[in-house]
């Protein structure tokens, strides 16, 4: 059996408790300097863009890519394009918003992605209403020069975005020893190839060491509506090669002492 009754009812409590993940004495023990695991902003562009180019299915358009802590603290946003306006504009603080809600919805035992959250906040899913929580923090999003954004000096950065977004994109990262220091977002294409793109490059930063999950092989992979697999976690089918993709992501992580 799954391990996640247990730890989705402890999310529910951290929905009524906003979600907080600071403490007033200091940061929790889950707290983690994400900057560590990640090859600075060059480094995570670069695996961005080449991973962008790889076949994901969707429509093959450029993507925005954000990194935070477990605070809810934005580490990097990059983008794949040439300039920032290779990329779908919305799609910058939709990447943070997904990034914000996998960290704020999964635990150090059980991780979920924003993808697993579709059917639970539709009308008369058993997390009805998470969408409306946690709102984006406008200020930090649209804040600073345009110019910056998506570099290393974006306004996002440091700060604390908000938001809480139910599809395919975000993930939690979990370090080798499995350790979830924050999460990471993807947006700009069809929401079945953000996910996909976001496993990747999770994958890529060997930060995909996940504990449990409602996906398959006990993941956080995205779920598929069909007959045969309804349990209140499923996200709607994309075109068809992507959904070929996102089922054959690779599952099996093997946990480890971390570098």
């Amino acid at each position: 059996m799954r391990p996640f009754h247990s730890a989705l009812a402890a999310a529910c409590v951290l929905v009524a408790a906003g979600c907080s993940s600071d403490n007033a004495t200091g940061p929790t023990v889950e707290a983690s300097n994400v900057s560590a695991f990640i090859p600075g902003h060059s480094g995570l562009r670069g695996k961005l863009q080449d991973i962008v180019a790889e076949a994901n299915g969707g429509l093959g358009f450029n993507m925005w890519a954000t990194i935070l802590d477990r605070n809810g603290l934005v580490v990097d946003v990059v983008f794949s394009g040439d300039r920032r306006g290779d990329q779908w504009p919305g799609s910058r603080v939709i990447s943070a918003q997904k990034a914000n809600t996998a960290n704020a919805f999964s635990l150090k035992d059980f991780a979920l992605s924003t993808a697993n959250l579709y059917a639970a906040v539709q009308p008369g899913g058993s997390l009805f209403g998470l969408q409306e929580s946690n709102p984006v923090d406008p200020a930090v999003a649209y804040g600073g020069s345009a110019s910056s954004f998506g570099t290393n000096h974006d306004f996002m950065i440091g700060k604390r975005i908000g938001g809480v977004n139910v599809f395919g994109g975000g993930l939690a990262l979990y370090t080798p020893s499995g350790r979830l220091i924050g999460g990471i977002g993807l947006s700009g294409d069809t929401s079945c190839t953000d996910h996909i793109i976001a496993w990747k490059l999770r994958h890529s930063l060997n930060l995909d060491n996940v504990p449990a999950g409602v996906g398959e092989g006990n993941t956080d992979n995205i779920i598929f509506s069909s007959d045969e697999t309804i349990n209140g976690f499923e996200h709607p089918k994309c075109d068809p090669e992507a959904v070929t993709i996102a089922e054959g992501l690779p599952t099996d992580f093997p946990v480890g002492p971390d570098e």
